[in-house]
């Protein structure tokens, strides 16, 4: 039976917590597919490793260019995540994957872009094999609840300046 693990919260961490349980699942020769919701940026590690890691390992992002803020998300961004989860579902019927890590599905439900029983009824129809990891801030409670795994991250303690080091946050 596959187990769906969710990671929440206001702190960093919630996308690594993922692709830690993804490079495990690789080196178990397991399948893995990330796809990845309001993201488009490609200069980031777990991008960028794409081809060094196949077959074992695919990444699909589903985010408009640039940086546009929670508010000014519109119907562009709302098709791009019904696309994104349409695509989940095409992923897991065909290629059925060991790990299927849904990165920022959280926000992309907290900003209304995706309807939570749909998204309910993806997990319910998962392969038993396929265990989902689901991250992003503001989780809703549906999920919480759905969820085998719950992890809430927290910042204990952050520098002032904002700190982007390659490598380590991309």
């Amino acid at each position: 039976m596959g187990y769906v693990y969710l990671y929440t919260g206001t702190g960093a961490g919630k996308t690594t917590n993922a692709l830690g349980l993804a490079l495990r699942s690789i080196g178990h020769k397991h399948r893995v597919v990330i796809i990845q919701f309001l993201k488009w940026w490609k200069n980031t590690g777990e991008y960028k490793i794409r081809r060094m890691l196949a077959p074992y390992y695919e990444i699909h992002q589903f985010g408009r260019k640039g940086w546009h803020g929670l508010g000014n998300l519109g119907e562009e961004d709302k098709k791009l995540a019904e696309k994104a989860l349409r695509f989940a579902e095409k992923i897991v019927q065909e290629k059925k994957p060991h790990l299927l890590v849904l990165d920022e599905i959280n926000l992309a439900l907290h900003c209304k872009l995706l309807d939570v029983n749909k998204v309910l009824e993806f997990l319910d129809m998962l392969p038993r094999k396929t265990d989902v990891v689901l991250t992003g801030r503001y989780a809703p409670k549906e999920l919480i609840n759905r969820a085998d795994f719950v992890n809430e991250i927290v910042d204990v303690k952050y520098p002032k300046e904002m700190v982007t080091t390659k490598g380590i946050q991309y």
